[in-house]
Protein backbone atom coordinates (compact mmCIF):
# COMPACT_ATOMS: atom_id res chain seq x y z
CA UNK A 1 0.00 0.00 0.00
CA UNK A 2 3.07 2.36 0.85
CA UNK A 3 4.09 1.96 -3.19
CA UNK A 4 0.39 3.03 -4.48
CA UNK A 5 1.45 6.82 -4.32
CA UNK A 6 4.28 6.84 -6.45
CA UNK A 7 2.94 4.53 -8.75
CA UNK A 8 0.23 6.89 -9.21
CA UNK A 9 2.41 9.67 -9.37
CA UNK A 10 4.29 7.70 -11.85
CA UNK A 11 1.63 6.87 -14.22
CA UNK A 12 0.38 10.53 -13.58
CA UNK A 13 3.67 12.30 -15.24
CA UNK A 14 3.77 9.86 -17.80
CA UNK A 15 0.16 10.37 -18.79
CA UNK A 16 0.63 14.20 -19.05
CA UNK A 17 3.72 13.62 -20.78
CA UNK A 18 2.00 11.38 -23.57
CA UNK A 19 -0.99 13.35 -23.61
CA UNK A 20 0.78 16.29 -24.51
CA UNK A 21 2.69 14.31 -27.41
CA UNK A 22 -0.87 13.33 -28.60
CA UNK A 23 -2.09 16.95 -28.07
CA UNK A 24 0.99 18.13 -30.62
CA UNK A 25 0.86 15.82 -32.93
CA UNK A 26 -3.03 16.26 -33.29
CA UNK A 27 -2.35 19.98 -33.66
CA UNK A 28 0.35 19.44 -36.04
CA UNK A 29 -2.72 17.07 -38.28
CA UNK A 30 -5.79 19.88 -37.64
CA UNK A 31 -2.87 22.33 -39.49
CA UNK A 32 -2.17 20.13 -42.16
CA UNK A 33 -5.68 20.15 -43.00
CA UNK A 34 -6.04 23.48 -42.97
CA UNK A 35 -3.03 24.20 -45.36
CA UNK A 36 -4.61 21.24 -48.07
CA UNK A 37 -7.93 22.92 -47.80
CA UNK A 38 -6.08 26.12 -49.38
CA UNK A 39 -4.32 24.22 -51.63
CA UNK A 40 -0.97 25.29 -50.04
CA UNK A 41 1.67 22.25 -49.07
CA UNK A 42 3.62 22.57 -45.98
CA UNK A 43 7.19 23.54 -46.95
CA UNK A 44 9.58 20.67 -46.89
CA UNK A 45 12.38 20.30 -44.15
CA UNK A 46 15.79 20.48 -45.45
CA UNK A 47 18.18 18.16 -43.87
CA UNK A 48 20.89 20.42 -42.25
CA UNK A 49 22.43 20.56 -39.23
CA UNK A 50 19.92 18.69 -36.77
CA UNK A 51 22.11 15.61 -36.19
CA UNK A 52 25.23 18.03 -35.69
CA UNK A 53 23.05 19.97 -32.97
CA UNK A 54 21.91 16.88 -31.41
CA UNK A 55 25.39 15.70 -31.46
CA UNK A 56 27.04 18.41 -30.13
CA UNK A 57 24.98 18.79 -27.34
CA UNK A 58 24.75 15.02 -26.57
CA UNK A 59 28.46 14.68 -26.38
CA UNK A 60 28.96 17.77 -24.38
CA UNK A 61 26.54 16.62 -22.16
CA UNK A 62 28.15 12.73 -21.92
CA UNK A 63 31.91 14.53 -21.89
CA UNK A 64 30.29 15.84 -18.43
CA UNK A 65 28.93 13.40 -16.73
CA UNK A 66 32.04 11.28 -17.15
CA UNK A 67 34.10 14.29 -15.81
CA UNK A 68 31.35 14.85 -13.08
CA UNK A 69 31.55 10.59 -12.33
CA UNK A 70 35.07 9.66 -12.74
CA UNK A 71 36.16 11.05 -8.99
CA UNK A 72 33.89 8.29 -7.74
CA UNK A 73 36.45 5.72 -9.12
CA UNK A 74 38.07 7.50 -6.05
CA UNK A 75 35.94 6.71 -3.16
CA UNK A 76 35.03 2.43 -4.17
CA UNK A 77 37.20 0.14 -2.26
CA UNK A 78 37.64 -1.95 -5.12
CA UNK A 79 40.40 -1.68 -7.81
CA UNK A 80 39.21 -0.41 -10.92
CA UNK A 81 41.34 0.24 -13.96
CA UNK A 82 42.26 3.83 -14.38
CA UNK A 83 39.12 3.79 -12.00
CA UNK A 84 36.75 3.68 -14.21
CA UNK A 85 33.88 1.35 -12.66
CA UNK A 86 30.31 0.99 -13.84
CA UNK A 87 29.45 3.98 -12.54
CA UNK A 88 30.83 5.40 -15.36
CA UNK A 89 28.23 4.18 -18.09
CA UNK A 90 26.36 7.29 -17.26
CA UNK A 91 28.74 9.34 -18.97
CA UNK A 92 29.89 7.33 -21.52
CA UNK A 93 26.75 5.73 -22.76
CA UNK A 94 25.73 9.85 -23.95
CA UNK A 95 29.02 10.81 -24.77
CA UNK A 96 29.31 7.82 -27.16
CA UNK A 97 25.74 8.18 -28.93
CA UNK A 98 26.48 12.12 -29.31
CA UNK A 99 30.04 11.40 -31.26
CA UNK A 100 27.90 8.72 -33.67
CA UNK A 101 25.29 11.52 -34.55
CA UNK A 102 28.41 13.48 -35.02
CA UNK A 103 30.20 10.98 -37.46
CA UNK A 104 26.45 10.47 -38.86
CA UNK A 105 26.55 13.92 -39.84
CA UNK A 106 29.78 14.19 -41.37
CA UNK A 107 29.72 11.02 -43.05
CA UNK A 108 26.08 11.16 -44.85
CA UNK A 109 26.91 14.63 -45.47
CA UNK A 110 26.18 15.82 -49.47
CA UNK A 111 28.54 18.06 -51.33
Amino acid sequence: MDALIPCLGVVAILSIIFGFLAFLRYMNYKETLALAEKGLSRPEKTPGKGLLRWGIAVTAIGFALSIGLYPLGFDSGENYPLHLGPWMLGGFVPLFLGIGLVLIHYLTEKE
